[in-house]
């Protein structure tokens, strides 16, 4: 049996009366106010009608000014006008204002049953299409999270993959056991001093972490040999840059990482190889690795040469500033203090773990890192 309520606004106790008759034979639920303020306090003091039956010509808040509170609070609730007013005018001007429906006086029993069957089953239909604009929000929302996390697992399997080359990279070439992991790790606190976008970390982590990746394909009687290089061995020995770039740009999430792993050799006044780029024709990243490259080869042992200290890096890197490295890259390496670096590297060694792939999105702005 239906039960919606009914609020019948008018100044007519004659009216009112004969409205709510006329509802109630038909099961509904009627509230009668005598004017707009009355029916203000009642909306204001009781749950929410289900249709709304106003007079327009009241004294003090007439039905359009009943008509614009209600649609402020009550947006969803329709509004049916009842007048005497027989002028289209009127019944325009309150339509624009958010009237529902429009119903002359005097009126039949049956006009008012089906104006108000009307109005009320376009109730249920915009609370239904809430209902199902909510729920479907909702559905996307839970979806895109799903979605986000299977994304997040899935970058961090193809990462745990690379770092398995890296690792795969370091057993090969034992004489730089752990510097894969180290460039990587300056290189990301140096790009987050740089205010390198975090979209752009891992592309820029990749790129540092796998850029001796072409080393697997060069001959372990070039790659191990313990003595210098001739000259034809050292033409080989730099086809690494672009057989890494061949190994990684095929596969799509690696299409960036892979310009850095090409240009990685590159110099900024052009002197570099494989293909002599010059300033910023060789990508930032690429830039960014060469001071951080440096930094960890004169601080680590060679078996040629003991490693030196962090103070002799940042000279280097100084003195090569704007031939070799890129000098706004030098600018704000040289304004990490040293015990930044000494403690990033110490920090990697204690932790045989370490995942530097996963460190780029773990380094905030604020870090001890870039301070």
């Amino acid at each position: 049996m239906a039960s919606e309520r009914i609020l019948i606004v008018d100044d007519e106790p004659y009216v009112r009366t004969v409205m709510a008759a006329m509802l109630e034979k038909s099961n509904y639920s009627p509230v009668l106010a005598a004017s707009g303020i009355e029916a203000v306090e009642l909306i204001k003091n009781g749950p929410p009608y289900d249709l709304i039956l106003s007079d327009i010509m009241m004294n003090g808040l007439d039905g359009i000014g009943l008509l614009e509170r209600v649609r402020k609070t009550q947006p969803d609730t329709p509004i049916v006008m009842v007048t005497a007013i027989h002028d289209i005018s009127v019944a325009i001007s309150a339509m624009r204002k958010g009237a529902y429906d429009y119903l002359l006086k005097p009126f039949e029993r049956e006009q008012l049953l089906t104006t108000v069957k009307r109005a009320l089953d376009y109730r249920r239909l915009v609370q239904q299409n809430t209902i199902y604009r909510y729920n479907l929000e909702q559905l996307v929302a839970a979806r895109t999270e799903m979605l986000r996390h299977a994304m997040a697992d899935l970058e961090r399997s193809y990462d745990i993959t690379l770092e398995a080359l890296g690792d795969a990279l370091d057993l090969k070439d034992a004489e730089t056991e752990g510097h894969s992991k180290r460039v990587t790790a300056y290189t990301i606190a140096l790009a987050r001093a740089l205010d390198v976008p975090a979209a752009q970390m891992r592309t820029v982590a990749r790129g540092a972490y796998l850029h001796d990746i072409g080393k697997m394909a060069i001959p372990d009687a070039i790659l191990l040999k313990p003595g210098k290089l001739d000259a034809q061995e050292q033409v080989m020995m730099r086809e690494h840059c672009a057989r890494g770039y061949q190994m990684l740009r095929k596969i799509p999430f690696l299409h960036d990482a892979a310009e850095i792993v090409y240009s990685h050799q590159e110099h900024f006044d052009g002197s570099g190889y494989p293909r002599g780029l010059k300033g910023e024709e060789i990508p930032l990243g690429a830039r960014i690795f060469a001071v951080a490259d440096t930094l960890d080869a004169i601080t680590s042992d060679r078996p040629y040469r003991q490693a030196d200290t962090f103070e002799a890096a940042r000279e280097e890197i100084r003195r090569c500033s704007g031939t070799q490295f890129d000098p706004q890259v030098v600018k704000v390496y040289l304004e990490i203090p040293n015990q930044v670096w000494e403690e990033l590297r110490a920090e990697i060694g204690h932790h045989g773990r370490f995942s530097p792939l996963s460190f780029a999105g773990t380094v905030e702005a604020g870090s001890p890192l870039v301070s």
